[in-house]
């Protein structure tokens, strides 16, 4: 199969990296609407977050009083998927336990990424599967970037660019504290309702919603063009970017970084998961490329 899975459907094009299961190429009509992965800012395109999102306190989960490390957003986008299945327009991918995992992550689990490529649009169904005899604590995100501006204008206060929600959004997001732990107090931000109007100086931390109203969001261009976010089952959200890269990152999380100077166990952790032994957790994310014309059609 080779390390990497091309997907076509009409209009559109998705190349699919084994490697995380992630997502390096997207492009409809021959336009490429995914970040490049360009090291000098960021070096990825779209991964996706497992066993955790966010950081850890000291950089570590513990399980059952005994403390196992763990990398920010979990190991999941660094390790190998294989193929379970495979057509023109779609390709289901597994991780599994294994000799990676366990020291990091003491449970038996399986992890199905099915992406599905129609025209003008990237689809991904998520299956969590607990194998084990315990309770399975989990969180899932996904970490889309597209590149900033994607349709004229201009990456600047008042370049016309915006980010739209599906319903209006409180107007606060929680600070972010050394380690990318997050704080109890909370900044403002010029959300406007359900419209955020883009400023790369907003971006000095990522902007996460916690418990959202909306299910999607779109990145809109100054032409009226969008690219939209629909998701199933995840409950926060999360804008970002660095100051000076030109991209800007979509997220959905199932669940967040620790709260600064947690200290309990992952089971415990504020917004984990927990699935009950045999059973499974489904969530759902599609990309959809809007054209101007028709960007205020479908919801």
């Amino acid at each position: 199969m080779g390390e990497r899975i091309t997907l076509t459907a009409g209009n559109t094009e998705a190349v699919i990296a084994l490697r995380g299961a992630e997502p390096v190429s997207w492009r409809v009509d021959g336009t490429e609407y995914l970040w490049s992965g360009d090291p000098a800012h960021w070096d990825r395109h779209a991964p996706w977050l497992f066993p955790v999102v966010g950081a850890s306190a000291q950089g570590a989960v513990q399980v059952e009083g005994r403390s196992y490390p763990m990398a920010q957003h979990g190991f999941a986008r660094d390790l190998p998927f294989r193929v379970l299945a495979r057509t023109d327009d779609r390709v289901t991918l597994r991780l599994e336990e294994s000799a990676a995992t366990l020291p990091h992550y003491p449970f038996p689990f399986r992890l199905d990424i099915t992406a599905r490529v129609e025209p003008g649009r990237l689809a991904f169904e998520i299956r969590i599967e607990n194998t084990g005899a315990s309770p399975l604590p989990y969180a899932l995100g996904f970490h889309p970037a597209f590149p900033w501006p994607f349709a004229g204008g201009e990456r600047t206060a008042g370049g016309g660019y915006r980010v739209d929600f599906e319903k209006p959004e409180r107007p606060l997001v929680p600070e972010v504290g050394a380690g990318g732990l997050l704080l109890r107090t909370e900044r403002p931000i010029p959300l406007d309702g359900a419209t955020l109007p883009l400023d790369p100086a907003l971006f000095t931390e990522a902007l996460v919603l916690r418990e959202a109203a909306s299910t999607w969001m779109r990145f809109v261009a100054p032409d009226g063009s969008a690219l939209r976010m629909a998701v199933s089952d995840f409950p926060h959200l999360a804008v970002w970017t660095k100051p000076t890269a030109p991209f800007l990152s979509l997220e959905c999380w199932t669940g967040h970084a620790d709260w600064a100077g947690y200290a309990g166990e992952l089971r415990e952790r504020d917004s984990q998961r927990l699935l009950a032994p045999g059973n499974v957790a489904q969530h759902a994310v599609t990309l959809s490329h809007e054209a101007a014309a028709s960007h205020g059609a479908a919801a």
